[in-house]
């Protein structure tokens, strides 16, 4: 196969005359980088398995502190199973969880690394300042979720009266915590979006703001369907802080604006119906010298026709 391979594309193994490397290469790094990322995560697995009993109770934390939700025997939240390895593979799963985020910096910078080269240097720089902001703005809205669903379960556990006993199922519990902090997370890294519109030049800092009625109509309605509970009080913290960093990236778009010099162009303050000035000083016309028709200037003389050769009837032997 290795043969048959060679023998279709025999230029696929050799470097470019330029030093780039050519497609067999890329796919060759690319198997690296997956080996050594997928090996990063299979040790972080492991610890997450170490992991996963303390973070499935730090996750059952807001049921556990609602009254009533602790068995008075045995000094334990009131969670059933439906499967006899519905628990096991919960484990399995949050240990999954845990492994991708503690080799999050490995298997990031595989993947940094098989894309950096391709990339020009403003690039690279846009990358590592997202990046950077990437990360705590998603763990400001992973800590959100986890106070809003504290208080969303408080107010739905009160819904059900005295009379219903309620218990709830562990994994969809869990699934229910975990994808609200998954919500709040991406919900966060909005205003990064915003940005990138504007490094690209796609929006300018003024249109962004001129959208702040959307964009504030739009975190509420997202707030709104993506919390728990019909109360307004997570639904209004959600939307006040994705309002905020909006209003932050506007902040940073007029500075990155300004810093670039854009709206200080030729035709920025004139409308599209306008006929726009012309700044230059035109050259004045001066009279040009009299030509005299006597005497044309710049005629050359005709040539002499050279005289016919007079041949004899044997000049061709």
């Amino acid at each position: 196969m290795a043969f048959a391979l060679r023998k279709r594309a025999p230029k696929a193994f050799e470097r470019a005359a330029d030093g780039s490397m050519t497609l067999i290469e890329h796919v060759r790094e690319l198997r690296n980088r997956l080996f050594r990322a997928s090996l990063a995560i299979m040790i972080g697995f492991g610890f997450g398995i170490w992991l996963a009993e303390r973070v499935r109770l730090l996750l059952s934390k807001p049921y556990c502190d609602l009254p009533g939700s602790v068995d008075p025997i045995t000094n334990k939240c009131l969670f059933v199973q439906l499967g006899p390895a519905d628990l096991f593979l919960l484990n399995l799963k949050i240990g999954l969880w845990v492994g991708l985020i503690i080799a999050a910096p490995i298997w990031l910078y595989q993947l940094w690394a098989f894309i950096a080269p391709g990339l020009h240097r403003h690039e690279r720089r846009y990358a590592y300042a997202f990046t950077a902001l990437a990360a705590p703005l998603f763990a400001a809205g992973a800590v959100l979720a986890y106070f809003v669903t504290a208080k969303g379960l408080e107010f739905l556990m009160n819904v059900s009266g005295d009379d219903i006993s309620t218990t709830l199922e562990v994994t969809r519990y869990i699934s229910f915590v975990t994808n609200l902090i998954l919500l709040f997370g991406v919900a966060f890294e909005f205003p990064l979006i915003v940005l990138m519109l504007n490094f690209v030049g796609i929006a300018s800092a003024k249109r962004l703001l001129s959208w702040w009625r959307v964009a504030i109509f739009v975190f509420f309605a997202f707030s709104a369907v993506v919390t728990p509970t019909p109360d307004p009080f997570g639904m209004t913290a959600l939307a006040i802080c994705l309002s905020a960093l909006y209003f932050a990236a506007v902040g940073v778009a007029f500075i990155n604006d300004r810093r670039r010099g854009r709206g200080k162009e030729v035709y920025a303050g004139i409308d599209d119906d306008e006929v726009s000035p012309l700044e230059f000083d035109a050259d004045p016309v001066v009279a040009g010298q009299r030509v005299d028709a006597a005497e044309p200037i710049g005629v050359p003389e005709p040539v002499a026709k050279p005289a016919p050769i007079e041949r004899r009837y044997d000049d061709m032997t």
